[in-house]
């Protein structure tokens, strides 16, 4: 089932994806908003913030991004970090390639699209029947970053009109994480994941220090995953 420009919308993917991507839109609605303070309180324009949104998309990337542009930094520093922070985004594309094949010419979107977020929702939704898969898919990638934007742009224009102590509201996005997390951990049975990645997380920090821990946590978790990949499938269908 191919997703083709020239096909009609299907509304009722479209009103199944509106509903599956509610939590994303409270969550996103909230740090997009802190993101745009954050970025009008630097003092830069607020229509900035709907450029980034727009052609970026990377939600922490955008939130480092505020802290490049305050110190200055020059362009390896800047590639290096994105790099090491949105490399997971590699990963999580290797798990979808069929749903991302349903989408067709679309596809390029999807793999631009995914985030954190949107990689939660199409790995723990059930496959919806009756539908157009692909819309479907791609309707919950279009409306998290459509969340985004609206929620940067609300942040940005209300820094322009007031004064707002912006202390802590880079917080709101580690806040999402964990509500994902909770909803991950009720969607399957197996907790032997959550287990590794917290693993591996602890012991990243403890050798390598918080600063540069994500790579090795990343790439330690999946090959941990791998070698017990059998054990959790199973794990999980019990």
């Amino acid at each position: 089932m191919m997703v083709s420009v020239k096909q009609r919308i299907d509304f009722k993917a479209m009103r199944l994806a509106l509903k599956t991507s509610t939590p994303v839109f409270f969550g996103y609605l909230a740090i997009g908003i802190a993101f745009g303070l954050l970025l009008k309180d630097a003092g830069y324009p607020w229509y900035l913030a709907l450029i980034m949104s727009v052609f970026i998309y990377a939600g922490a990337g955008q939130y480092l991004a505020v802290g490049f542009f305050t110190n200055n930094a020059n362009f390896i520093e800047v590639a290096t970090v994105t790099f090491l922070v949105n490399f997971r985004h590699m990963v999580y594309g290797l798990s979808l390639f069929d749903k991302f094949n349903m989408t067709g010419r679309l596809k390029p979107y999807m793999i631009f699209s995914l985030t954190d977020e949107t990689y939660a929702l199409l790995t723990s939704v059930k496959d919806p029947v009756d539908i157009n898969k692909g819309q479907f898919y791609f309707f919950i990638a279009l409306l998290n970053q459509f969340y985004w934007v609206l929620g940067g742009l609300i942040g940005a224009i209300a820094g322009s009109f007031m004064t707002i102590n912006t202390k802590g509201l880079d917080f709101a996005l580690t806040a999402l994480f964990i509500v994902l997390l909770i909803e991950q951990l009720k969607s399957y049975h197996t907790r032997i994941p959550f287990f590794i990645g917290g693993f591996c997380a602890v012991v990243a920090i403890a050798v390598i220090g918080k600063e540069n821990m994500l790579l090795f946590a990343v790439i330690s978790s999946i090959i941990m995953l791998l070698v017990c990949r059998e054990r959790i499938i199973e794990d999980d269908l019990n």
